[in-house]
């Protein structure tokens, strides 16, 4: 495996990274001003600033690798890109790479119908629009896919929704105008063919946001996570993608490019917490020492380099197997990466709090906010025991008789 990057690649890299140190970095504190002052819920101008300033540069829609929408990048190429992006909370969105409209536009590009293309993925390309991802629900273990209880049933040329889902990212921002909703379709057939997914416009009489939820006090505005309510919302039965009881397979689809890039910005935000730690190290003084020389410090500096590195090389092998055979056969790289890429971004970030002291727990360093974002993703897309069973599961199976 080469994990060199292209001159191509490399050249990106520079650029996005030049884009981040004089437009992203500089913004973050004007955004949480525009938030704090204004409507929470509305979008902020200085965000639309970048995307404008981004998408004149060139660097816009960098996540998608078929060339007719997005850069052609392989996700080996996007690794560092997204990295990068991922130092700050702020930064994949002017790139027009966020979640989970990177997820939901793949989605769309592989198993949306020309008009779903058309109405849905087309602007979203565009950045005129945002998406939000309606699977998980409150009232089932959502880890299990087929648990899902929300229902579609068809009735004539539509389809007739009801249900609970929560944890929707960003379906709080008015610029999302379409949901991907998972619903339970057909419950008499087999276990992975009873689900069907659809696209229902935010508009659309019946889909009710019953409130914004938030992790660890953060409400993450305007983005925001809803719990939503469906009563009785129809939709042309044209709506669904790739067809009846498909669901599963399309989750499966979805979650493998969802996953690494979350992985890959987790590291982006381990570096800048390590970034961050050094210089504090390094500028902090007590007992008339620099704290780089107190304790254990240093270990835990070096302790940090070694994980994200470890990190990084099986992030970048699990984009080398996605591109070279496959999601499927890659499935175990997948879910070893996304234990690993948070739980070690979780272990910087603490250590660089603690170095920090009180000014590591507040608002005046972004660290807090990073915690627990990605305290978050050891239960998004699939919790920690669940990747770590297909791992086990994985590994026995070469070892042991079919049915055993």
């Amino acid at each position: 495996m080469d994990f060199s990057y292209t001159p191509k690649v490399q050249a990106l890299c520079e650029r996005v990274s030049a884009f981040m140190e004089a437009c992203v970095y500089p913004a973050e504190a004007v955004f949480a001003r525009q938030v704090a002052e204004g409507d929470r819920w509305q979008p902020t101008e200085i965000v639309e600033v970048l995307k404008r300033q981004a998408q004149a540069e060139g660097l816009w829609n960098l996540f998608l690798p078929e060339s007719e929408y997005g850069a052609g990048l392989s996700n080996l190429e996007y690794a560092p890109l997204a990295e990068i992006m991922g130092r700050s909370l702020l930064g994949p969105e002017p790139f027009n790479c966020s979640a989970p409209d990177t997820g939901n536009m793949e989605l769309l590009v592989r198993y949306g119908s020309a008009e779903h293309k058309q109405r849905w993925l087309e602007p979203l390309l565009r950045g005129e629009i945002r998406s939000a991802f309606a699977m998980t629900e409150p009232d089932v273990a959502s880890s299990d896919a087929t648990n899902m209880r929300a229902s579609a049933r068809r009735e004539g040329d539509q389809w007739v929704i009801d249900g609970r889902k929560w944890w929707t990212s960003g379906a709080c921002d008015p610029r999302c105008k379409v949901l991907i909703f998972m619903g339970l379709s057909n419950p008499d057939g087999p276990r992975h063919q009873q689900h069907s997914m659809i696209l229902v416009p935010t508009d659309t009489p019946g889909v009710n946001i019953v409130r914004p939820l938030s992790v660890f006090g953060y409400d993450d505005a305007p983005h925001g996570h809803a719990e939503m309510r469906f009563d009785n919302v129809r939709v042309p039965y044209e709506n669904v993608i790739l067809g009846e009881g498909r669901g599963f397979e399309i989750a499966q689809g979805r979650l493998g490019p969802g996953r690494i890039h979350h992985c890959m910005r987790s590291l982006g935000m381990a570096e800048r917490a390590l970034e961050l730690m050094c210089r504090r190290a390094s500028e902090r003084v007590a007992f008339g020492k620099p704290l780089a020389q107190l304790g254990g410090n240093l270990d835990i500096i070096a302790d940090s380099r070694m994980q994200i590195d470890m990190a990084r090389l099986l992030t970048l092998k699990a984009a080398y197997m996605m591109d070279s055979v496959g999601n499927k056969v890659a499935r175990s790289e997948i879910a070893q990466i996304k234990v690993v890429a948070p739980n070690v971004a979780l272990q910087v970030i603490d250590r660089a709090i603690q170095l920090h002291g009180g000014a590591g727990v507040s608002d005046d360093f972004p660290l807090a906010y990073m915690y627990a974002m990605q305290r978050t993703l050891r239960l998004a897309d699939g919790p920690d025991e669940v990747h770590r069973a297909a791992v086990g599961k994985y590994e026995l199976s070469r070892y042991l008789p079919p049915r055993a």
